[in-house]
């Protein structure tokens, strides 16, 4: 697959953190907030652009730059802001513990966030939550979640996928086979399966195991994903699928669902818009226009208001 990740964030260049914690500063003194200042900085800053901001702001004036922002803001813009800066390993963390500490675990935003990982990425999820809750991941997500659904996250959170670009045809056939086997070719699924192989191999490999499979099955993985599971593990199954065929169209489906039907969910909206502004936020946007035929500038416009409004469409390069 050629995916180039292309980002909606680069770093300013030219760059000047003193200028930059002056100008946020005088931003926030006295009467009133100047939030389009606060917005044409930080929307148009790289996180790390933004920490060595914080950094200056507190030896220049001995203030806590997102206390300050915290002060003067208020609503979902404060929370694109303070999502912004946070840095990005620590946000993600941030959202997977939110995702688990409620009544009720919101399973759609912990197969959001780790479904669509590196070992690499993984990796530095499960050290950075475990030093900020004191608690490993591992052990949060099992008294959280049960069944295949969790033996999938677990051994996805445990990096056990192979390395990027590994490959095996032979294998691959091998794997379409035991796929067949353990879904559409017998009552009942074998989700075993599913979970030893989408979550162990490259997401290279899993293409040709996916081609593999429609040559076999005569029809597509998703396909047999749909008839054979239902509830969290259909969700999550379906969530590593679309990451290897296409990372842009399963965050750019999520951002249409979080946009759809009655009311809109903002935190998954601000979620995939922050996090992915520094990877691949302009091929999600591309996607979004080809899949569902208007900008996401459009929808965004439509569904919020506002400097909130200001802020994600300035992320993805439409303000």
């Amino acid at each position: 697959m050629d995916y180039t990740p292309t980002p909606s964030v680069l770093p300013a260049n030219p760059f000047d953190a003193e200028t930059d914690a002056a100008t946020l500063r005088e931003a926030m003194k006295g009467l009133g907030t100047n939030e389009e200042e606060i917005l044409d900085i930080l929307t148009a800053r790289t996180n790390a652009q933004r920490q060595l901001i914080k950094e200056q702001f507190l030896r220049e004036y001995g203030r806590d730059l997102i206390e300050d922002l915290k002060s003067e803001l208020g609503g979902k813009l404060e929370d694109v802001i303070i999502a912004l800066m946070t840095p990005p390993v620590e946000y993600l963390c941030k959202q997977l513990h939110e995702a688990m500490a409620c009544m009720g675990t919101d399973e759609s935003t912990l197969v959001e966030i780790l479904c669509t990982k590196s070992n690499e990425e993984m990796s530095e999820i499960v050290k950075c939550y475990e030093d900020m809750y004191d608690r490993p991941l591992a052990e949060q997500l099992c008294s959280e979640t049960d069944g295949h659904f969790r033996r999938l996250l677990t051994l996805i959170i445990t990096g056990v996928r192979d390395p990027v670009g590994t490959v095996d045809p032979e294998k691959a056939k091998e794997q379409a086979e035991q796929l067949y086997s353990a879904g559409e070719a017998k009552l009942g699924t074998d989700e075993e399966v599913f979970n030893r192989i989408l979550a162990h191999d490259s997401f290279a490999q899993l293409r040709l195991v996916f081609e593999e499979y429609k040559e076999l099955s005569g029809q597509t993985l998703e396909q047999a994903i749909k008839h054979e599971m239902s509830g969290e593990m259909h969700e999550a199954m379906m969530a590593v699928v679309e990451c290897v065929q296409s990372p842009a169209a399963f965050f750019a489906s999520r951002l249409n669902n979080a946009m759809s039907g009655a009311g809109t969910e903002d935190q998954t909206l601000i979620r995939i818009i922050v996090s992915r502004s520094e990877i691949d936020l302009i091929n999600i946007k591309d996607e979004f226009e080809r899949i569902y035929n208007r900008t996401l500038v459009s929808a965004i416009d439509s569904e919020t208001s506002g400097d909130y409004k200001r802020a994600l469409c300035a992320l993805i390069g439409g303000a």
